[in-house]
Parts: structure tokens; sequence; C-alpha cells
């Protein structure tokens, strides 16, 4: 089963969950609700963390607060899956912690007990998370490549 946030506040609305060598948070595996139902994750400063809640579609409601309304027929595009984005900043911070916490960390993101991501973004040479601005071939005209190198910030860091 899933194991409960360990929380840290920093002043009066900010809270994150500790996750080191000998502790992270889980969630249980996400299981589709049935036809007709959803199941609502949600965050808050309150200190809920991913708190799961379930819920049944009503064909009309009138309510004073937001309605959201679902037409089942139309549909306009596919989630192929969600994740985050592997930039020399979060990779030089992931390897910076002890071997245990890095194997929570990124279990936290994709395993079942995690978020499940799927999707994992690399930005081509340097983005504003890296250390310094670099590219992979900055030879005019060469359109062969033939001067195209990865960087250590690739190799080592996110490859």
């Amino acid at each position: 089963g899933a194991r409960p946030c360990s929380p840290k506040y920093f002043g009066r609305d900010a809270m994150v969950c500790v996750c080191n060598a000998t502790y992270c948070d889980t969630l249980d595996p996400v299981v589709l609700p049935a036809l007709g139902t959803y199941v609502k994750y949600e965050s808050s400063k309150a200190g809920k963390r991913l708190e799961r809640s379930e819920g049944s579609f009503q064909r009309s409601l009138r309510a004073p607060d937001l309605v959201l309304t679902v037409d089942t027929t139309q549909r306009y595009q596919k989630v192929k899956g969600f994740g985050g984005s592997i930039t020399d900043a979060a990779a030089i911070n992931i390897l910076s912690l002890p071997e245990p916490a890095q194997d929570h960390l990124l279990r936290s993101y994709f395993s079942e007990e995690g978020l499940e991501y799927n999707l994992v973004r690399l930005p081509m040479a340097s983005c504003d998370f890296s250390l310094h601005a670099y590219t992979y071939d900055d030879v005019p005209f060469d359109y062969e490549l033939a001067h195209f190198s990865l960087r250590d910030e690739d190799t080592k860091l996110k490859v």
C-alpha cells in the first residue's frame, strides 16, 4: 500500500515531502475507474499530497461552482503520457544524492508506486538549466555534421 508523505515545512505555506536514503512516500498503483466515474488526485498548500478521491459523472448538474462538461463523443487528442525533463541541473542534483535516495527518487517518478511517468524530455545541447552554454556543432555549413559531438554533460549526466 501507499506510504504517506513525511512533510517538511518551510515558512508559513511551503511544504515538501521528504524523500531520502531510508524513506520516500509512495502511491497505490493507478487503476482506471469504472465507466461513468473518475479518480481525482489533489495536492494543496494545506498538506494534501496526491490525495486520492473518487466520484461519478452526472448527466446535468446546476451548481454555483465551476462546472466541467465532458462530451465523451468528441475526441480531440490523445494523451501519450506524462513525464518531466532531465536537464543538466536535474541530473546534477539527482547524482548528488546517495545511491539509495536516487533509487527512491527515480522510483517515485517512474514506478507503479509513484507517478508512473512514461516520458522524459532531454534538451538538445544546453538550456537555461545548464552550467554553461554549449551546442553540438558550432562549425558553419557543416551539413554532414562532421564536427558533431556530445558534451560531457550529456554523456556523464543524462545518457
